[in-house]
């Protein structure tokens, strides 16, 4: 049985659990959705109405009538009160299946959903005094803000870098939330354990050796953060200093060099007080965004044996750009540094044979980050960072009291991450990962890659619009044949926007303001590249 996230028709989309075991998942592309069962039956989702109208009485996008007050004190011991937890508790089968079903009506209009639309914000409501119950304030929500909502889980959203949510990693979320924990410690639940299994599978998969070590963090620009801390860490230890004991005063200036890097990875240098302007730019190669990996050595050859932070990228954002990180491993031989790779989305070049060589040289690294909710599809917010010096990342993000327990060999994960308290994120991984497996998610990728040299070449075909650079993955960068001025271009993205046809971003490459689109979504068919296509062309400048 295939059982990958594939994308083909839309026909045959249902799964006919009554002929197998184990049901397919949709296909990707697919407009139609199961009916839901007639006791539940719930209409199209309203469309918007005035701003700040109050939700009607009676049948909402649930088909159920709002509850008037609670049956009586239930398990939780709740007043008597119309909107009460108590009331809708003792409800739940039936109210989960309502939200079930007008979840899978969402998802099977996304095809016919607006990509995106300028928000309108609605006027603000005050806080209800009494609620009105699940019922009702799903009313609410279909009502007020549900339209509005973009359609970034569908298959042309092709902004930023944003996957969906497979069929795995939907109900993975869904029991993330039902089961609700907290897997900090390993003193009530397996669940850590959980965390522990789908970061050695995401390991594997990346094709990092067993002595990279992780956890899960809320995306790339923590995991960023979380690498660059035990940099941090790594740098002070190196200068007879612990910056988790004494403090980033203690340290001095820390030099951290990036051809490309990433805005998070300012950010990440702001927050751990390292500042942002200790990033020192490299020179990249000609007509690139990769490092000058000899132009790197001279760098730190002025440097004069201090350590220092090297920031190599997996994958940058605008042309998905690899540094030759066996080449910037290899200069370890002659220089301290610490080596972090942003490999975001670009490590899962691992599992296209045409391209798993950007990404030799990965495990060569001291951190690596990865996000999940880009080409993982799984839904935000996700992401995984790795790193060989589990010892540096516990000093750092240890949390000492009494009721944890001692820190010992194997740490939990209340001592490697920023947060005490989070969300079991590795479970609609888990999901995802135990459902398709290695080929499955392999097949996405290798999808997306090729949907993204097509449109590459649709739009160097078209005489309004140049490529920028070429499709070297899963993004397209592109401008205007001529005047590609920002409000040019900025026109372009409002018109594809309106269109409801698809989503794109602006961006400046190499002085050029262009756009970008970025291929991340399991949904994604050919048919896909051809509706976004024809808003491109129906967007060009006239003139």
């Amino acid at each position: 049985m295939n059982t990958r996230p594939h994308a083909q028709n839309t026909q045959n989309s249902r799964t006919d659990t009554q002929n197998s075991r184990t049901p397919e998942p949709p296909q990707a592309g697919s407009t139609r959705a199961p009916e839901p069962p007639a006791a539940t039956h719930i209409p199209a989702p309203h469309t918007a109405g005035p701003a700040g109208t109050a939700a009607s009485p009676g049948p909402g996008p649930l088909g159920l009538d709002r509850a008037t007050g609670s049956p009586g004190p239930g398990p939780l011991d709740l007043d008597r009160a119309t909107g009460s937890p108590g009331a809708d508790l003792v409800r739940v089968p039936e109210l989960l299946e309502a939200t079930r079903a007008y979840a899978v009506r969402i998802l099977g209009g996304l095809d016919d959903r607006p990509v995106a639309q300028a928000p309108v914000r609605p006027r603000p409501v005050p806080l209800p005094e009494s609620g009105t119950g699940l019922a009702g304030a799903m009313e609410a929500f279909a009502r007020r803000w549900e339209p509005g909502f973009s359609g970034s889980a569908g298959p042309r959203y092709l902004g930023f870098v944003t996957g969906g949510a497979t069929p795995a990693a939907l109900a993975g979320d869904w029991l993330t939330s039902v089961l609700d924990q907290n897997p900090t410690s390993a003193l009530d639940s397996r669940a850590p354990d959980l965390e522990r299994e789908a970061v050695a599978w995401l390991r594997e998969l990346f094709g990092l050796p067993a002595e990279h070590e992780g956890a899960f963090v809320s995306g790339a620009t923590m995991s960023n953060l979380a690498g660059l801390a035990i940099a941090r860490e790594w740098v002070g230890e190196s200068r007879g200093v612990s910056v988790a004991e004494e403090g980033v005063a203690a340290l001095g200036p820390v030099p951290v060099l990036s051809g490309s890097p990433h805005s998070s990875i300012g950010k990440a240098l702001s927050v751990l007080g390292l500042g942002r302007s200790a990033i020192r730019y490299v020179d990249v190669l000609p007509g690139r965004e990769a490092v000058d990996v000899d132009k790197l050595a001279g760098e730190l050859d002025r440097l004069d044996g201090a350590p220092a932070i090297v920031v190599a990228n997996a994958g940058t954002v605008n042309t998905v750009d690899f540094d030759d990180l066996r080449a910037v491993a290899a200069l370890r031989e002659r220089y301290p540094f610490w080596l972090h790779v942003d490999a975001a989305f670009g490590a899962f070049a691992a599992l296209s044979p045409g391209h798993a060589h950007l990404v030799a040289g990965l495990a060569g690294a001291d951190s690596v980050c990865v996000d999940l909710h880009k080409w993982l599809n799984v839904p935000y917010d996700s992401a995984v960072q790795f790193t060989r010096r589990r010892d540096l990342q516990a000093r750092v993000f240890q949390n000492a009291a009494a009721y944890l327990g001692p820190l010992g060999p194997d740490p939990d994960f209340v001592h490697l991450t920023p947060e005490n308290s989070r969300r079991l994120r590795a479970l609609p991984a888990w999901f995802t990962l135990a459902a398709y497996g290695r080929e499955g998610h392999a097949e996405v990728v290798r999808r997306d890659i090729a949907l993204a040299a097509e449109l590459g070449e649709r739009i160097g075909a078209m005489p309004a619009y140049r490529l920028l650079a070429p499709v070297r993955l899963n993004v397209v960068c592109f401008t205007l044949a001529g005047s590609p001025s920002p409000e040019r271009v900025g026109e372009v993205v409002r018109a594809v926007t309106d269109s409801g046809e698809a989503f794109l971003t602006p961006t400046v490459y190499a002085g050029v303001p262009a756009l970008r689109a970025a291929f991340s979504n399991w949904r994604t068919t050919e048919a896909d590249v051809d509706r976004v296509a024809k808003a491109l062309r129906a967007a060009a400048p006239r003139s």
